[in-house]
């Protein structure tokens, strides 16, 4: 087991939880999930320090996900997930719609839909 690597900032005990880099010629700080080795140009921060962090005037700060910890839905995400519910409570008036005449792409074998399944008519029928 390996020992567990501390933050880099003087005094700080705290478990390492983020690495930092300097990218210097876009005058960037990228901040990231802890990386798998410990670099001699990169700095481990705890939880504190990383949210905390702050670059020098003219400098920006890129913080990168980490791909462990489970993302959090946008607004978007949960209108989008929202709809798709609402379509799919209203088969009937999709199928009635799809089913008329001049409907666009209306399948004549396609007796429903739900999402992106069809449901379609027996060729002997």
């Amino acid at each position: 087991m390996s020992p567990v690597r501390r933050c880099s900032r003087t005094a700080c005990g705290r478990p390492a939880v983020a690495t930092l880099t300097y990218v210097y010629a876009d005058s960037t700080a990228v901040l990231g999930p802890l990386a798998t080795y410990a670099e001699p140009h990169c700095y481990d921060l705890c939880a504190e320090h990383s949210e905390r962090l702050t670059a020098p005037r003219g400098w920006e700060v890129v913080r990168l996900a980490d791909g462990s910890a489970p993302a959090r839905p946008s607004g978007d995400d949960l209108e989008a997930l929202a709809n798709a519910v609402r379509e799919a409570a209203r088969p009937q008036e999709r199928a009635a719609e799809a089913g008329g005449k001049g409907a666009r792409g209306a399948d004549p074998m396609e007796v429903g839909r739900r999402g992106h399944l069809r449901v379609l008519r027996s060729p002997e029928s």
